[in-house]
């Protein structure tokens, strides 16, 4: 026997409401998980961290951001990035653990000031030079940190000691000068004329001017003595400059 025509829209009701449950149970969360994956492509997009306020603009009013964000955080925990909070402002960042992994050395240039390039020159030039002969040649005092510096840069080293009064400490050049310069040997330094044509000369020089002639040589020059410890820091290199000394430039 044919079911009732009032059996039928019973049983069409009955099956309608539990499709309208379902949808209810279903449609906050199916709108929660949208929530978590357009917070997550904010920050992914994001050049800088982002306080609470400027990630709820993207979000629904009323939407409760702080549980989003933490349940966000709880999903990327264990992943290659995580999601932190930085001065109450919140980013993706590379996990801690991994940071080796992303870790870049590069070798940094560095530029020799004009005092550096100086004094290098005149140890070129003039070696084997002592502190006193490169003040000399400049005509101001050295700043301690210069020779420091083309020290630690490898373009300079310490040879000796002068046979003379204090015995202070002599420098030359050393092979990673000639690999940075470009050249074969010291003697392969510009001369007089090849200065004056590269316009670092001027082109009338004062009576009786002379242009050293660069060589150096690992044997010890007749008034050299050797050093008595070569990783020891020659103690003038530490000493205080002299008060009325003219400052360096």
């Amino acid at each position: 026997m044919a079911p009732s025509q009032a059996a039928v829209l019973e049983a069409d009701e009955t099956e309608e409401a539990a499709m309208t449950s379902a949808i209810v149970t279903i449609h906050p969360r199916a709108d929660r998980a949208q929530h978590l994956r357009i917070l997550e492509a904010v920050l992914f997009a994001a050049s800088e961290p982002l306080d609470m306020a400027k990630l709820a603009r993207h979000l629904p009013e009323g939407t409760d951001v702080q549980s989003l964000l933490d349940d966000l955080k709880t999903n990327y925990a264990n992943r290659g990035v995580n999601v932190v909070l930085v001065s109450g402002k919140w980013t993706l960042r590379t996990a801690d653990d991994l940071s080796f992994v992303l870790r870049r050395e590069v070798v940094e240039q560095r530029r020799l000031g004009k005092a550096a390039l100086e004094t290098l020159a005149i140890v070129a030039y003039h070696q084997p030079v002592t502190r006193a002969d490169i003040e000399e040649v400049r005509g101001v005092a050295l700043s301690k940190g210069t020779l420091d510096t083309l020290l630690e840069l490898g373009f300079v080293r310490m040879r000796g000691r002068r046979k003379a009064p204090g015995r202070p400490v002599t420098y030359g050049t050393t092979d990673q000068f000639l690999k940075h310069f470009g050249l074969n040997e010291i003697g392969d330094l510009p001369g007089l004329q090849e200065l004056k044509g590269a316009g670092l000369l001027d082109a009338t020089l004062p009576p009786g001017f002379e242009m050293p002639i660069p060589r150096v040589s690992e044997e010890l020059a007749p008034d050299e003595d050797p050093l008595e410890d070569e990783a020891q820091m020659p103690l003038e290199m530490h000493l205080p400059e002299p008060e009325d000394a003219p400052q360096e430039t």
